[in-house]
């Protein structure tokens, strides 16, 4: 399974970006995909999730301005974030699970995210 992040870029407080994460390789060996987001001196946190029946996850932060979704095909997952604030700013990357494995299994490469005020 390979993933393929993009969407990164600059974007002022309050403004809005959407990520895609295209997936290929062997989808059925997958059962769910998430974002996560590293910035700099913090660790690695989870941002979002879904599973491959569409149960959705969100870290408190970003509740109610990040939407996850995946296209009906699985092979593509994005990241809709919308009222984005400075504390936004990190790599985003996104990465996927087998199921009935807790860790991540499979790692796209990170897209930067900056917002500026």
């Amino acid at each position: 399974v390979q993933l393929q992040a993009s969407g990164g870029g600059l974007v002022q407080v309050g403004g809005s970006l959407r990520l895609s994460c295209t997936i290929s390789g062997s989808l059925s060996t997958i059962d769910r995909v998430g974002w996560l987001r590293q910035a700099p001196g913090q660790q690695r946190q989870l941002v979002a999730g879904i599973t491959s029946t569409d149960t959705t996850t969100y870290a408190d932060s970003v509740k109610g301005r990040f939407t996850i979704s995946r296209d009906k095909a699985g092979n593509a997952v994005y990241l809709q974030m919308e009222d984005l604030r400075l504390e936004d700013t990190a790599v985003y990357v996104c990465a996927a699970a087998r199921p009935y494995y807790s860790n991540w299994s499979y790692w796209g490469q990170g897209t930067l995210v900056t917002v500026s005020s």
